[in-house]
């Protein structure tokens, strides 16, 4: 297990939960990013915030400090 803000471009996993629950991972589980989904890391900006995912067949962008609380299995 890691965190998405770990993961790196083209990476996939499936999100497994929250490091912890506050406004913020409320907010991303109604985007879409919720436990059990599969989501896809796109893309970077280039100081390397925000970044882009893909969950089903919506595009967020996250800051990484946002991203740092969303816990994920790396697809193989």
């Amino acid at each position: 297990m890691t965190y998405l803000s770990k993961m790196t471009p083209g990476q996939s996993g499936r999100v497994v939960g929250y490091t912890k629950d506050s406004p913020v991972t409320r907010r991303l589980t109604e985007l879409g990013l919720a436990p059990g989904r599969q989501v896809v890391y796109l893309r970077n900006a280039p100081l390397r915030d925000p970044l882009e995912v893909q969950v089903g067949s919506t595009f967020l962008s996250l800051r990484r400090a946002e991203a740092s609380l969303v816990a994920v299995e790396i697809d193989e």
